[in-house]
C-alpha cells in the first residue's frame, strides 16, 4: 500500500522574483497531492528558497539553513544561493537532501520523489533558461488584493557590482498573450493590483520580439479588469515617449516609476558599467516629470562603490536634493566575488559607507515627509491589506506606495480585506499616512454643499 505523502513547508527568503518561484513550487506540490504546511516544525521537508544577492542576504539564508539543520530537518535548498554555491552547500550541510537551481524549481515534485527514494539530489542547470507561464500551477502567498506578475526573467546587462545574471541567466521574456492570460486569471481571483516584475522591465520583449514591447504590453493589460497595474525596475532610458504615452493612456497603469538609478555621477556610473554609461542626466528626469507630472518616483542608490570620492558623493547628495524623489532606498556597496567590482582598487571602508548611507537617508527624510504632507486633506483610494486584531485598525496602501519597500496608510473605519476604498488623509509622517474611510453619502453631501 502507498504511504501517506510527506508534508512540506517552504521557508521563503529574498525578493519578489524569488517569491513567484516559491508560489509556483507551492502550487506544484499542492497539485501533486503533498500536504503543504506553513509550520516548519510539523513538516517532513523544509524547502528553503534562498537569496544570494549580497552578503547580508546570504547571512540570513545561512542562518535559516543552520537553524533548520539543528532542528534535524530534511532541507531542500532552492533559489539563488543553491545556484551560487551548489557543491559547498551539499558538503557543509549534511542535512541538505537536495539543491535545486533557479532554473529548475519547476522540477520540485520530481526532486522530492527522488529524495524519498533515498537519493541526494543536485538539480541545477548551469545556464538557467526556464520561465513559468500562465499554465504553471501557482499558490499565492501575498495579501489577497495584490499579486506579482513576472514578465521576464534574467538579465543581459553586466553591471560591475551585480551577480544576478550569473544566478538567473540571460533575459527571457514571456509573450504578451501569456502575460495577459495570467493577469486575467488573477483578475478572476479578485486581485486588485498586479505588480509587473523582471530584472529590467523596460527591456521586456527585446529577446523574443527583437525590440522592447513594454508599451504594447501595458496597453494590452489595460483591457484586463484590474484597477491597479504597477511596474517595478524601469530604467530611465527605457522610458521612451511610447512607453510614457502608454502609461498616460492606460487608465489602470499607475504613474509610479521605480527607477533603479544606483548613482548620479557619470564616473561612478561608468565604473559600475551601467547600461547607459553615465548618461543619467537631468534631461531624462526633466522629460519624465514634464510628460508625467503626477508620477510618483522611487529610486535606489548604492553608496561606497570602489573609488567613490567625497566629490562623487556630494554630486549624489545634490542630485537627490534637486529631484525630490518620493521614495529613496540607499544601499552600501557589497563586494561580490565573481563580479568585476570585487577586485577594483580603492575599496571604501565600511564605516565611511555607513556614514554616507546615513547622510543620504537623512537628506531624503524631510523630502519624503514633505511629499507625504501634500497628501493631507486629499481623498485617495487605498487597497486594504491587513487588520490589526487588537485595535481593529486597517492598514493598506495608496497608489503612491508599493508593498514592502514604501510606506503604508493606517485607516480608521470598516472595509473588507482586499478591497479598494476611499480614504480621507488626515495626517502624515515621513513614511506613512493616516486617514479615515469616507462613505459615499458623506461625499455626496460635501459636493452638494460646495455647489451651494
Amino acid at each position: 500500500m502507498m504511504g501517506e505523502k510527506p508534508t512540506v513547508a517552504i521557508s521563503h527568503l529574498g525578493c519578489e522574483k524569488n517569491r513567484i518561484d516559491t508560489e509556483h513550487m507551492l502550487g506544484l506540490l499542492v497539485n501533486a497531492g503533498y500536504n503543504v504546511d506553513s509550520n516548519e516544525e510539523l513538516a517532513d521537508y523544509v524547502i528553503v528558497n534562498t537569496c544570494s544577492f549580497i552578503e547580508a542576504a546570504r547571512q540570513e539564508s545561512v542562518k535559516t539553513l543552520v537553524e533548520l539543520a539543528e532542528a534535524n530537518k530534511k532541507i531542500v535548498i532552492t533559489g539563488c544561493m543553491a545556484q551560487h554555491f551548489q557543491e559547498q552547500l551539499l558538503e557543509e550541510l549534511p542535512e541538505a537532501v537536495a539543491v535545486v537551481g533557479t532554473g529548475d524549481y519547476h522540477k520540485i515534485v520530481e526532486v522530492i520523489e527522488r529524495v524519498e527514494q533515498g537519493e541526494r539530489v543536485k538539480e541545477i542547470t548551469d545556464e538557467p533558461t526556464y520561465i513559468a507561464d500562465e499554465t504553471t500551477p501557482r499558490y499565492r502567498t501575498t495579501t489577497e488584493g495584490v499579486a506579482y506578475l513576472r514578465v521576464a526573467e534574467g538579465c543581459d546587462y553586466r553591471c560591475a557590482f551585480c551577480i544576478i545574471p550569473h544566478l538567473r541567466g540571460n533575459q527571457r521574456s514571456r509573450t504578451i498573450e501569456s502575460i495577459v492570460a495570467e493577469a486575467q486569471q488573477l483578475a478572476d481571483q479578485g486581485v486588485k493590483e498586479i505588480i509587473l516584475i523582471s530584472q529590467i522591465t523596460t527591456n521586456y520583449g527585446l529577446d523574443i520580439y527583437g525590440k522592447p514591447k513594454l508599451a504594447e504590453l501595458l496597453r494590452a493589460l489595460g483591457k484586463v479588469d484590474i484597477p491597479w497595474i504597477r511596474m517595478h525596475y524601469a530604467y530611465p532610458t527605457g522610458l521612451t515617449p511610447d512607453v510614457i504615452a502608454a502609461i498616460q493612456e492606460t487608465p489602470n497603469c499607475l504613474p509610479y516609476l521605480d527607477l533603479p538609478l544606483q548613482h548620479s555621477h557619470p564616473e561612478i556610473l561608468r565604473a559600475m558599467n551601467r547600461p547607459w554609461q553615465g548618461q543619467v542626466n537631468d534631461g531624462i528626469m526633466a522629460r519624465i516629470k514634464m510628460s508625467l507630472p503626477s508620477a510618483v518616483l522611487r529610486t535606489t542608490f548604492i553608496v561606497g562603490f570602489p573609488g567613490e570620492t567625497q566629490e562623487h558623493f556630494q554630486h549624489l547628495l545634490e542630485f537627490t536634493q534637486r529631484h525630490k524623489f518620493d521614495h529613496v532606498g540607499v544601499f552600501t556597496f557589497s563586494p561580490e566575488e565573481g563580479t568585476p567590482a570585487y577586485n577594483l582598487p580603492n575599496q571604501i571602508p565600511a564605516e565611511i559607507m555607513a556614514a554616507r548611507r546615513d547622510q543620504l537617508m537623512a537628506l531624503q527624510q524631510p523630502i519624503s515627509w514633505q511629499k507625504n504632507q501634500q497628501e493631507i486633506g486629499k481623498i485617495v483610494e487605498v487597497l486594504i491589506e491587513q487588520e490589526n486584531p487588537e485595535t481593529g485598525e486597517l492598514i493598506g496602501r495608496s497608489a503612491r506606495f508599493s508593498p514592502e519597500v514604501d510606506g503604508q496608510v493606517y485607516v480608521k473605519g470598516e472595509a473588507r480585506l482586499g478591497t479598494i476604498v476611499k480614504v480621507a488623509i488626515q495626517s502624515a509622517d515621513a513614511y506613512d499616512l493616516y486617514g479615515q474611510i469616507v462613505n459615499s453619502d458623506r461625499l455626496l453631501s460635501r459636493s452638494l454643499s460646495t455647489v451651494a
